[in-house]
């Protein structure tokens, strides 16, 4: 059974922007694409457990800070060096504003 877990409102996440969610001991990172639709990921970067909500995003690649590797964050898919393992993606929707990821 999916748990839809509450994180913020749409308005808290800027188009083309990330923002870090803590829940139960793990960290997750929402996005916002420039198309104004919300996705999610794991957190941390799969190289080296930094916080990708403290990366660069453009169009729908997070660029992670510490050593640029990049991940398609609709897809979790590794784009670049140093990182090659893929990161978790989770369903998101927004409800009435509301925003929600299954966990």
């Amino acid at each position: 059974m999916t748990h839809w877990v509450p994180v913020c409102n749409d308005q808290d996440i800027e188009m083309e922007d990330v923002i870090r969610f803590d829940h139960n001991g793990r960290t997750y990172a929402v996005y916002r694409s420039p198309e104004g639709e919300f996705f999610a990921t794991d957190g941390l970067c799969t190289h080296e457990a930094v916080h990708l909500a403290d990366g660069l995003v453009v169009d729908e690649t997070i660029e992670c800070p510490k050593h640029n590797g990049r991940f398609d964050y609709k897809t979790g898919q590794a784009r670049g060096a140093p990182v090659c393992i893929n990161l978790m993606t989770y369903p998101v929707k927004n409800e009435a504003g509301h925003i929600l990821i299954a966990l």
